[in-house]
């Protein structure tokens, strides 16, 4: 009888412990149900809010890719000249027209002139990414003597005196925005008020008005054109690099007019 009773104890405890138990399980589950709800909560709360500062760290990393390019040029450009290289003669041509001429690029008598030709400055032309610029497809570069910016190098129009300058027309008006700020360039001319400085030019730099041999011009740097609506002034007076917009007041949502300009030699 004594067993009896000792066994039907032992089987009311166990019982009572596997139902502790299983209310224990419940209970766990229960707050795993919640933290889960609550960490996709924290998720989705950080997508939403995050956004801005996802976009500012992009528009951080375009900057700096956009800015290291010309200034990569730049470099080229200076070994050039120190190697004897006549700053006029400089051509910019890309590898896909080096044998377009009889005197292109491929010749001996040109290549070291040639920015772009291994026998000469050695530096790659590239394309700009779509995600920089404001149409979303890839972003031309243009290099151009035809263009000069108040207080850098020469301030009167004599001959020679134009800067060469690197641009990228039609970058976004976000990444224009943080250029500028990352430059420290302020904004106090700004006609259309899309708060990105106006040029003091009204010609949107182009294929045309590259150095090359392709041109009707021929190599060598052009007569100053300070009066020809090809002179930045403005709030980027003195700036080596920026962002500014070529036709102010005309549309302040159209991208196709920012541009950004990098000098590579001051004249």
């Amino acid at each position: 009888m004594l067993n009896t009773l000792k066994t039907l104890y032992r089987d009311m405890k166990l019982q009572k412990n596997r139902q502790s138990e299983k209310g224990n399980v419940l209970f766990l589950i229960l707050i795993a149900v919640a933290l889960f709800a609550a960490l996709s909560y924290a998720v989705t709360q950080s997508s939403r809010s995050g956004g801005g500062a996802s976009d500012g760290e992009a528009n951080l990393v375009n900057s700096a890719q956009i800015t290291q390019y010309p200034a990569s040029v730049r470099t080229a450009i200076v070994r050039m000249i120190i190697g004897g290289t006549d700053v006029a003669q400089l051509n910019f041509d890309p590898p896909s027209a080096f044998g377009t001429a009889v005197t292109g690029c491929d010749q001996a008598s040109v290549s070291s002139t040639c920015v772009f030709h291994p026998d000469g400055g050695g530096a790659t032309r590239v394309t700009a990414p779509p995600e920089v610029m404001g149409a979303g497809t890839q972003g031309e570069w243009v290099f151009s003597s035809n263009y000069s910016i108040a207080n850098i190098g020469r301030t009167t129009a004599v001959n020679n005196s134009n800067d060469i300058i690197a641009f990228l027309p039609g970058v976004s008006q976000s990444l224009c925005d943080r250029l500028n700020t990352e430059l420290g360039i302020n904004v106090n001319t700004d006609a259309d008020s899309d708060g990105v400085p106006d040029a003091g030019s009204t010609n949107i730099p182009d294929a045309d008005e590259e150095m090359n041999q392709d041109s009707a011009s021929g190599l060598g740097i052009g007569p100053a054109s300070l009066g020809a609506g090809k002179r930045l002034s403005n709030d980027l007076s003195g700036q080596p690099f920026g962002c500014a917009d070529f036709t102010p007041g005309t549309d302040e949502t159209d991208d196709s007019d920012l541009v950004y300009f990098h000098v590579l030699v001051e004249r």
